[in-house]
């Protein structure tokens, strides 16, 4: 099938079990165990699971009293996330060598742009086997990857040879891929949507594409194009090779509810010192700030404040976040706080984005 526009050469690279791979390689006495990072403490949430503990149906932001139900050999490490962040960068410094179009999603996810590479390198199918090869000598850790003509069918091709493996949907194979796919498999359907669609009579991309953008329109809102168009092969979203924040922020969970406004202003204390970190870190400061409180029944709770100059100081920080949590009274006793700043000086600045030459266009011998 022929596309009126053009092609680009999208890989999605994602680390396999990212934290709770790079546990088990810095300790081997963990390797062939179920591992959860986090999660251990009373009210711990797991934020990741290695694939033995997954055989168990332990997975990422299950509480850990659960997920030890599930698994009871279920070994809990703690967190380190600069461990974590040192290992991604030396993954993204091999992603640098292919390519300058490259955007993190996270520590352990990106999108390449290799349709023009600095390798020369007309298949991205190669491309993508050495990358994972190169991930594989310099970590020791494993990654998957899709391969295919946009960001949103290489997101969903990555997932499909995990652990350790990739996956190419040349440009001749993307409809008929698309129409195969099983609509839970589509990314950006949760759950609920899915529940919906199955309602709908739309349980895979072929029965998606039956129907007309109005009725999708009707049943789904703004996202009723974007199904409309993805089940096409169409998502025209460039690799953006630098992602400005538009907000950075803190917060902490407490093992024990907070009770009083006072409990809470020692702890406000300890957040505003580590959001100035990060930010004087980046060399970011911003004008809107926001209090975040989350009850002891889960109900949240936000509250902003915008000063009419920039701030990047814990004791400025801090001093609106006091007046925000005065503001009104407390509704319950509270298990969540945090701080963010937003409306930052990164804002204004100009980020030309780096320009890809003559994209390739409609043709089925473009080389994958």
């Amino acid at each position: 099938m022929d596309f009126d526009f053009p092609l680009r050469k999208i890989i999605h690279v994602d680390m396999d079990a990212f934290y709770a791979s790079v546990e088990q390689h810095d300790n081997p006495e963990l390797k062939g165990k179920p591992v959860a990072v986090g999660g251990g403490s009373k009210r711990g949430v797991v934020s990741a699971a290695s694939y033995e503990a997954r055989r168990f149906g332990v997975k990422s932001a299950m509480p850990g009293f659960t997920a030890k139900k599930n698994c009871p050999d279920l070994i809990f490490v703690k967190p380190r996330f600069d461990r974590y962040k040192e290992v991604s960068q030396e993954v993204r410094k091999i992603f640098f060598e292919y390519t300058d179009l490259v955007e993190p999603l996270s520590l352990d996810e990106a999108y390449l742009d290799v349709t023009e590479n600095k390798k020369g390198n007309p298949s991205a199918t190669l491309i993508a086997q050495e990358i994972r090869e190169k991930i594989l000598e310099k970590t020791g850790l494993t990654a998957s990857a899709g391969i295919s003509i946009n960001k949103f069918i290489a997101k969903v091709a990555s997932d499909y040879n995990k652990p350790n493996g990739q996956k190419t949907v040349n440009p001749e194979e993307v409809i008929q891929f698309l129409e195969d796919l099983d609509i839970r498999k589509f990314y950006g359907v949760g759950k609920v949507t899915a529940q919906k669609m199955y309602q709908l009579g739309i349980f895979t991309g072929k029965d998606l594409k039956e129907k007309t953008k109005e009725f999708l329109d009707a049943n789904f809102g703004k996202s009723g194009s974007h199904y409309y168009n993805v089940v096409r092969g169409i998502h025209l979203s460039e690799v953006k090779a630098e992602r400005i924040p538009k907000s950075v922020g803190a917060e902490r969970t407490f093992s024990e509810n907070l009770s009083s406004e006072i409990f809470m202003l020692e702890k406000l204390e300890n957040i505003a010192e580590e959001l100035e970190r990060r930010l004087k870190k980046s060399k970011i400061a911003g004008k809107t700030i926001t209090l975040k409180i989350k009850y002891s029944d889960f109900t949240l709770q936000t509250r902003s404040k915008t000063l009419p100059y920039f701030i990047a100081e814990k004791a400025l920080i801090l001093e609106t976040a006091r007046e925000l949590l005065y503001q009104s009274p407390m509704q319950n006793s509270v298990r969540l706080l945090g701080i963010s700043l937003a409306n930052l000086n990164t804002e204004k600045k100009n980020n030309p984005k780096p320009k890809i030459e003559e994209t390739v266009s409609v043709q089925l011998k473009f080389d994958f």
